[in-house]
C-alpha cells in the first residue's frame, strides 16, 4: 500500500468484523483498543494514506447487523472519501467477508485480495466464511492469490485470478551488516551463540513446542522471539535461553537480523498454514540469514536457501547445518535470490492486472441506451 500510496489515495480499513468476540483477555484487550482507534478518528499515517478504525457490530452471520455494517462502514469511509481529490475510486479487500460493499462507492473494480485461508482460523465459521467469500470473489473484477495453494483452491471463484506472491523490502533489509556485531541491540548482543530468531506474531500457528524442543536440545543456544503473544506459551516458561522481548519498530528487523545466526519459521503444519505464503522467509534471505523452516509448501519453494524440517530432532539437525551455510558467499547467494522479489516489482505486475480487469470491466458495460 505504501508503494501504491506513491500514485493513488489509499483509505485503510481496520476491519474487525470477520468473527464473534470470544469472552477472553485477549479479545477484551483487542475491542478496547478499537474503541480507542475509532473515537480518535481517520488518522493520515502517510502523505496519501488515512487509516480508518470503524464501529461496526462483530456478529457475522446476522442479517441485520450485516445491514447496519454496511450503512455504518459506507458512511465513515464516504466522510474520508470526500476529503479527497475526486478520482476514480477502487475497493480493495483483504477480508473474505465484505461482499456487502461492492457496489456502495461506485468503484471502478473491486479486488478480492487473498493473502490466507481464512476459514481455518481459530474462531472463524468456516462454512459462513466460506460462502462470503464466494460471494465476494464473485462480484470482484480480480482475485489475487499469495499461495500457489490459494491460487489453486480460489481462482474458480473469480472471473479473472492471479497469483503474485508476497515481495520484501528488499534494500531495507539487505542493510543487515552481521560483520558488525558492536551495532546490534542490546538486549540480545550479548546473547550466547549462536542465535537462532524469529519475528512476527506468535498466534496458535506457531508451535511453540516445537521451540521448546529444539531449545532444551540445545541448552547452549539461544532463541529470540521478537513480536506479540497472542497464544499460550506456557510450554516456553521456565527455559533459560528462550527470549521472548516483544514487538520491536520495523525499521529496527535489519538490526536484529545481524545479531541472528539463523531465522527459523516454526509453524505448524495444518489447513492454514498449507495456503500461508510467510514474508518473514524473504525478509530473512534478502538480510543474508540462512534460514529453517518446518515444510511449509511455499517455503519448499525455496530449497536451494532454505532447510527444511519435519520434527524436532530434523529442525536442530537442519539448524547445525545451516550454521555451516553461514557464510559471506552463501549470504550474497541468499539476498541475490531476493533482488527480483521486491514490492515494486510485485506492485507492477498487480498494478497491470488491475487495468486489465478495468478494460475488462469497461467492455461487459452495456451501452448507455440499453440501461435503465
Amino acid at each position: 500500500m505504501r508503494r501504491l500510496s506513491e500514485r493513488n489515495n489509499i483509505i485503510w480499513v481496520n476491519y474487525h468484523a470477520s468473527r464473534r468476540p470470544s469472552v477472553s483477555v485477549a479479545d477484551f484487550s483487542a475491542a478496547t483498543a478499537k474503541i480507542r482507534q475509532f473515537v480518535r478518528g481517520p488518522v493520515r499515517v502517510a502523505e496519501n494514506i488515512t487509516v480508518v478504525t470503524p464501529m461496526v457490530v462483530p456478529l457475522p452471520g446476522n442479517a441485520a447487523v450485516a445491514a447496519l455494517n454496511r450503512r455504518l462502514l459506507v458512511r465513515q469511509i464516504r466522510s474520508v472519501l470526500r476529503t479527497l481529490p475526486a478520482r476514480p475510486t477502487q475497493f480493495w479487500s483483504f477480508a473474505p467477508d465484505t461482499d456487502y460493499l461492492c457496489g456502495a462507492f461506485g468503484e471502478e473494480c473491486v479486488v478480492y485480495y487473498c493473502v490466507d485461508e481464512f476459514s481455518e482460523f481459530t474462531g472463524y465459521d468456516r462454512e459462513r466464511v466460506l460462502e462470503a467469500e464466494r460471494r465476494l470473489a464473485g462480484k470482484a473484477d480480480l482475485l489475487i492469490a499469495t499461495s500457489r495453494a490459494l491460487f489453486d483452491a480460489k481462482r474458480g471463484l473469480c472471473r479473472q485470478a492471479i497469483h503474485v506472491p508476497h515481495g520484501v523490502d528488499f534494500e531495507h533489509f539487505a542493510t543487515a551488516d552481521r560483520s558488525r556485531r558492536a551495532s546490534m541491540p542490546g538486549d540480545v548482543a550479548a546473547l550466547p551463540r549462536p542465535v537462532l530468531g524469529f519475528w512476527g506474531l506468535i498466534q496458535d500457528w506457531v508451535d511453540v513446542d516445537l521451540i521448546a524442543e529444539v531449545a532444551r536440545a540445545r541448552p547452549k543456544w539461544s532463541v529470540v522471539l521478537l513480536g506479540d503473544i497472542a497464544t499460550d506459551v506456557s510450554s516456553l516458561s521456565g527455559i533459560a535461553n528462550v527470549h521472548m522481548i516483544g514487538r520491536r519498530p520495523y525499521r529496527a528487523l535489519p538490526q536484529y537480523a545481524a545479531a541472528f545466526d539463523i531465522g527459523i519459521i516454526p509453524f505448524k503444519i495444518n489447513e492454514l498454514t498449507r495456503a500461508v505464503n510467510p514474508i518473514k522467509l524473504r525478509e530473512y534471505l534478502a538480510a543474508g540469514l540462512p534460514v529453517v523452516s518446518t515444510a511449509l509448501p511455499e517455503v519448499e519453494a525455496y530449497r536451494l536457501h532454505v532447510r527444511t524440517a519435519a520434527s524436532a530432532e530434523q529442525f536442530v539437525a537442519a539448524c547445525e547445518a545451516a550454521l555451516g551455510d553461514d557464510n559471506a558467499t552463501m549470504a550474497a547467494a541468499r539476498r541475490d535470490a531476493m533482488r527480483a522479489e521486491t514490492w515494486d516489482a510485485k506492485v507492477a505486475l498487480i498494478s497491470a492486472a488491475v487495468g486489465d480487469a478495468i478494460s475488462s470491466r469497461q467492455n461487459q458495460t452495456p451501452p448507455l441506451a440499453a440501461m435503465s
